[in-house]
């Protein structure tokens, strides 16, 4: 395995916090399964600003940035059973992948951390 791309996204919570009361922010930021879940957590703001941070970190590892049409709601961020994060995206950001790296098998990782005042997320892409 080989890395070829990284990206690192920190992000101050209350940021999201401030950006949670503007009138469709959840709606073009975070996929409805990720807002479905939201609701339902205590910590929702953390919640919301680490996949924020995750989303960031995705684009940045794949080198485009919110550009060639990828929004953040083509990205997923979804944990296992165990609480394990992982992204997914759609196949428009998967094609964009395939071009740019120019192979159809890699793996993203993805790490997220948070705490009072802060989220963070790290992203690794390796081509396999």
């Amino acid at each position: 395995m080989r890395i070829i791309g990284n990206g690192v996204d920190i992000i101050k919570n209350s940021r999201i916090n401030s950006s949670l009361k503007i009138k469709g922010f959840l709606n073009r930021i975070y996929t409805k399964k990720e807002i479905q879940q939201g609701k339902k957590l205590k910590n929702r703001i953390n919640f919301y600003a680490k996949r924020f941070a995750a989303k960031e970190a995705f684009v940045k590892s794949i080198g485009t940035g919110f550009r060639k049409s990828i929004n953040f709601n083509d990205i997923y961020v979804k944990n296992n059973r165990l609480g394990k994060p992982k992204i997914l995206f759609n196949n428009k950001v998967k094609n964009i992948m395939v071009k740019k790296f120019k192979s159809k098998k890699f793996n993203v990782f993805l790490s997220l951390s948070d705490e009072k005042r802060y989220s963070i997320a790290y992203v690794i892409i390796n081509k396999l």
